[in-house]
């Protein structure tokens, strides 16, 4: 049984106008399907659906390159759009010429699985009380409330992977499985890219990730690819302090440092993207595993130059290094880890905080145009909770807020806040934040004015280091 084929073009010959087409990949740019990808968009295939986690960025060789090529009638994804980055994606949404069906990163996964294994729907807390729920069935059991998500069927899964043999028996490196398993599973035809094609045989039973079932072709990558390319954050550097009344507040360095005090001794804690990655440079000899929602289980801190290695990255695309007894697996088994509590302390940032402890972190301003990506999958297993975020926005609005504005991820779900201004702490009996601590060199009061929700005040508020 041999799959492998001779081309990405000839592995994409059948693919027909309207077909509905899994995206493989995560984050970082060189496990992506990028020769296929190409290939694809060269091919001119029109009104396509496409399944992914993003779009990419403008230009990138991910779906993104296939908007701008008009070729996408529906995307079903976890991120439209990321802010800072106009793309095709964004545009052809706004103007109504892309459908589009947001889907927490976890639940896209899980809907694909349950799509490869035949299991037409099944009933999830994930997006519970969100605007992710609106229209959809709802249920208690054992007094829980959830909501029934359907399975997701593609007719073409184009994955990446390390390594493949001639009968489709497929290996994959690091943390580079993430969506890969189940995109293949969902798929009619699922397309494999490959480093390396070797004999039947070659690859040991046992580093079988996935095995030649699922899979149908076989192709070489011929697109080369920096996979050490490092990503870069356009966002203020991280020891750089925002002013407030011309006083400096805490860096997001700070902020990050901060909050990892709060994590406890053996604990597993995921980090979300964005300030929350910062946490794993201030863990370092603490007894704390860190998750990665990529699929990784067991990391430090970011690395850079010669201490990257490509395939060892956390869940915003950024390397890291591992730690001993560190394990990978594909993104079905790390949302388990998180729906199911085996996560202790989730750290994820925010655009706000309300007073009743909701959160909203993935849009801000059209439910159709932002990045669910991991985060209600996360909230949703009961870990403890630490919003990570600045106080006031870039327009100097409080975004500790009496009501957020913007589309909740989770409700009633916030343990601890840390801002560059502030470190507060839910009080279940209060019904309400503390404020804990105030950042040095500012006031009680400038803090609290700064604050829109209303918040209890001890009489011995202390200083954030």
């Amino acid at each position: 049984m041999d799959k492998v084929v001779a081309s990405p073009q000839e592995a994409l010959a059948d693919i027909a106008d309207g077909a509905t087409v899994a995206i493989g990949g995560f984050s970082v740019g060189h496990r992506f399907a990028l020769s296929l990808i190409t290939a694809l968009r060269d091919k001119g295939t029109k009104d396509l659906c496409l399944v992914c986690n993003s779009m990419g960025a403008a230009g990138e060789l991910r779906g993104q390159i296939l908007a701008e090529n008009g070729q996408v009638r529906k995307l079903i994804a976890a991120f439209t759009v990321r802010p800072g980055m106009p793309a095709a994606s964004e545009e052809q949404i706004r103007a109504g010429q892309m459908d589009v069906e947001l889907v927490p990163q976890g639940t896209l996964v899980e809907r694909c699985r349950a799509g490869g294994a035949d299991i037409p729907a099944f009933f999830s807390a994930t997006c519970v009380g969100t605007e992710i729920a609106d229209g959809k069935e709802s249920r208690t059991i054992d007094g829980r409330t959830y909501v029934l998500e359907t399975a997701i069927r593609v007719d073409y899964a184009l994955l990446r992977a390390w390594r493949a043999d001639r009968a489709g028996n497929v290996q994959f490196r690091g943390g580079s499985q993430n969506l890969n398993p189940a995109f293949a599973k969902a798929a009619r035809i699922a397309i494999v890219e490959v480093d390396e094609i070797v004999e039947v045989g070659q690859i040991p039973p046992e580093l079988i990730n996935l095995p030649g079932i699922f899979i149908a072709r076989v192709v070489k990558s011929t697109n080369p690819f920096d996979a050490k390319q490092t990503p870069q954050s356009k966002k203020r550097p991280a020891d750089q302090p925002r002013l407030y009344g011309g006083k400096p507040a805490l860096t997001r360095a700070g902020i990050a440092r901060r909050a990892a005090r709060l994590v406890r001794e053996g604990s597993y804690v995921n980090l979300g993207v964005g300030i929350p990655t910062m946490v794993s440079n201030y863990l370092e000899g603490r007894d704390v595993v860190l998750h990665a929602e990529n699929g990784v289980l067991g990391y430090g801190r970011m690395v850079s130059g010669d201490q990257v290695d490509p395939d060892m990255y956390n869940a915003s695309g950024q390397y890291v290094e591992l730690v001993p007894g560190a394990s990978f697996f594909d993104s079905v088994t790390s949302f388990e880890m998180a729906r199911g509590g085996r996560i202790d302390t989730v750290i994820l940032g925010a655009y706000e905080v309300d007073a009743t402890g909701s959160v909203a972190n993935w849009s801000t301003e059209n439910a159709r145009l932002g990045g669910i990506g991991g985060a209600m999958d996360l909230i949703s297993g009961g870990s403890e909770l630490i919003i990570v975020m600045e106080h006031c926005d870039s327009k100097g609005r409080p975004k500790l807020k009496t009501q957020c504005r913007f589309p909740l991820s989770g409700r009633r779900c916030v343990d601890w806040v840390v801002t560059d201004l502030a470190l507060l702490r839910w009080d279940d009996a209060a019904g309400r934040f503390e404020l804990v601590e105030v950042a040095p060199g500012f006031e009680v009061a400038e803090v609290v004015a700064l604050t829109e929700m209303p918040v209890r005040v001890p009489p011995d508020v202390g200083a954030m280091e």
